[in-house]
């Protein structure tokens, strides 16, 4: 069963930065497409990021685009997303997903088959 687990969450404040990680087991995630949504309670899921592990490219929203940077680590089978310059209406609750096979078809979580569980991330003003 594949799992994938974030952390790195937490209270941070404006301007401040943070990195969450998902590790995944029984999954490769080099072999896979990989991304980070994020999604405030009453509000759409938004995808931010992914890495297409078939054309070795990566693609963001325009929302977090210069400040917000994904990247994995094979070795080690997890996948980062560092947030840089962080506003208030980044607070939301993160969540890392996988798609089978190495391409990616774009940030709509429909196109995503795994997810993992969460991390909150909270900045104050």
């Amino acid at each position: 069963q594949v799992q994938l687990v974030e952390s790195g969450g937490g209270s941070v404040q404006a301007g401040g930065s943070l990195r969450l990680s998902c590790a995944a087991s029984r999954y490769t995630i080099s072999s896979n497409c990989m991304g980070w949504f994020r999604q405030v309670p009453g509000q759409e899921r938004e995808g931010l990021a992914l890495i297409d592990n078939g054309g070795g490219t990566t693609f963001y929203a325009d929302s977090v685009k210069g400040r917000f940077t994904i990247s994995q680590d094979n070795a080690k089978n997890t996948v980062y997303l560092q947030m840089r310059s962080l506003k208030p209406e980044d607070t939301a609750m993160y969540y890392c997903a996988s798609r089978n096979g190495y391409y990616c078809l774009g940030l709509n979580g429909r196109y995503f088959d795994y997810w993992g569980q969460g991390t909150q991330v909270t900045v104050s003003s």
